[in-house]
């Protein structure tokens, strides 16, 4: 505690705070796939695609199974940036209003710096290729 605050890191965003963002709002209520791959791009670094995580998010949806994904990847951020279980544990809010979720978790990313819509901004995954000529 410092100066009787706790310094413990805390969501930027409201969970039910998604009219901040009426455009992120409104493609999440719509389309929550596009919003969850985007998201998982950014919390995976480049390392899996907005479109892959997309789809697979949406094929999810059709055995209305997608909470649990999104509960995967809420849980992957929050260990990224040592968020709290806030409202309640991840499955729980994911499960109950993944709108709301995916709203929060895409501004938490843009208040840290990010821009979810642009998808990964960041070092190559990849090893630099080592030109012919300079073979060991």
């Amino acid at each position: 505690m410092v100066g009787g605050r706790s310094s413990s890191p805390k969501w930027s965003a409201d969970f039910c705070s998604c009219g901040e963002d009426p455009l992120t709002c409104l493609i999440t209520c719509c389309l929550p796939c596009i919003t969850f791959g985007q998201i998982a791009e950014v919390v995976d670094e480049g390392r899996s695609s907005c479109v892959g995580q997309g789809c697979a998010y949406g094929l999810l949806m059709l055995v209305t199974c997608h909470w649990l994904y999104s509960c995967l990847y809420r849980g992957k951020m929050r260990d990224k940036f040592g968020l709290p279980a806030e409202p309640c544990c991840d499955c729980c809010v994911s499960f109950c209003c993944d709108p709301c979720a995916l709203c929060q978790q895409h501004a938490e990313l843009k208040a840290r710096g990010f821009n979810p819509s642009k998808g990964w901004i960041g070092p190559p995954n990849a090893p630099p290729r080592m030109p012919p000529s300079m073979s060991r």
